[in-house]
């Protein structure tokens, strides 16, 4: 699993364009680190009670906060702003256009720790920035594979080198669907059930064909065939055509791959010479639009009727039993 690192001037270099983010001190605290996504209002270590305080948590000062420093006297303000400055605290971000307590900028500068200033309110800053930080430590991982948008459904195409992941790509493509990423997907974990892919910036929208080399898909073939990134809702795991193995021929027994603690459905497509992968490909995304956006599941619907017509006919039989006249004494 990859980890990302996020520091201060990283977050500022970041945000500070989209959050109106303004340093208010010196820039030597850029190099300290941010390890969480979550966010903290100090107000209770502001008045006293630092017992539970996150101090490693990026912190937010709104109007609650800076009109509780306003309300103290000089001394006491400063003694409430060394009491939480003492901690290793990554920043500090000033929201609602409020005014920067002298103190705090004398005291922050002192203990290197950078001082942001933004005319955001404190509710919509808290909502921007955590949808950034949230996006910075979400898991990831990669994998070996070819992801394409097929109908809307994010189809990823696994199997061994060689296989034919990329010529199935560009077929898609050159039938009017949409290349996310071929050979490394990093995919992420956005919430708990969603998988969001992308390439890696070196070789965005590139695919590999051998004999023929690196073909840029959006110089050819424009921006309606290639996308950023695309939620990853099957994958389709291409195999060599094995005789002796037993190929799933219904559909009941599906099969789920675990990605980043999250299942999603498994199809092992064999591959034989004459066999139209792209056309299967294409109807793999359709039955998955099926299954997802109108509920109905084919190999189940279809056990679900065969039952059915397994029991009317058991019921016929026995009626039929029911209404035979043997003979008396006949033990034949």
């Amino acid at each position: 699993m990859l980890k990302e690192s996020l520091n201060v001037g990283k977050l500022y270099r970041d945000i500070r364009v989209k959050l109106k983010l303004e340093l208010m001190n010196s820039d030597a605290g850029f190099s300290r680190e941010i390890e969480e996504s979550e966010l903290h209002r100090p107000g209770l270590a502001l008045a006293g009670f630092s017992e539970l305080f996150t101090f490693h948590r990026i912190q937010i000062l709104g109007n609650t906060e800076i009109s509780y420093l306003a309300s103290l006297t000089p001394a006491r303000r400063r003694e409430a702003i060394e009491r939480v400055l003492q901690f290793e605290i990554p920043c500090i971000i000033i929201t609602d256009g409020n005014d920067v307590p002298k103190e705090l900028i004398q005291t922050a500068t002192r203990r290197y720790i950078c001082v942001f200033h933004t005319s955001y309110n404190t509710t919509m800053f808290s909502h921007l920035i955590s949808d950034y930080l949230h996006n910075i430590y979400a898991p990831r991982s990669t994998v070996h594979g070819t992801l394409v948008d097929v109908y809307g459904i994010g189809v990823l195409f696994t199997g061994r080198s060689g296989i034919g992941k990329s010529e199935i790509a560009l077929d898609l493509v050159e039938r009017g669907h949409r290349l996310v990423a071929d050979d490394m997907v990093i995919i992420t974990k956005k919430a708990d059930e969603i998988l969001m892919g992308e390439g890696r910036d070196i070789s965005e929208y590139l695919i590999e064909i051998r004999g023929v080399g690196l073909i840029d898909v959006r110089q050819i073939f424009g921006v309606r065939g290639v996308r950023v990134h695309k939620r990853i809702e099957v994958e389709v795991q291409l195999v060599d055509f094995d005789k002796s193995a037993n190929y799933d021929r219904i559909g009941l027994d599906e099969q789920t791959r675990n990605i980043l603690g999250v299942e999603i459905p498994l199809i092992v497509l064999p591959i034989n010479p004459g066999k139209n992968i792209t056309v299967i490909a294409e109807t793999i995304a359709m039955n998955q639009l099926l299954k997802e956006v109108h509920g109905h599941h084919t190999p189940k619907e279809f056990n679900r009727r065969l039952m059915e017509k397994m029991k009317r006919q058991e019921r016929e039989y026995m009626k039929q039993l029911k209404t035979r006249n043997f003979l008396d004494k006949d033990f034949e």
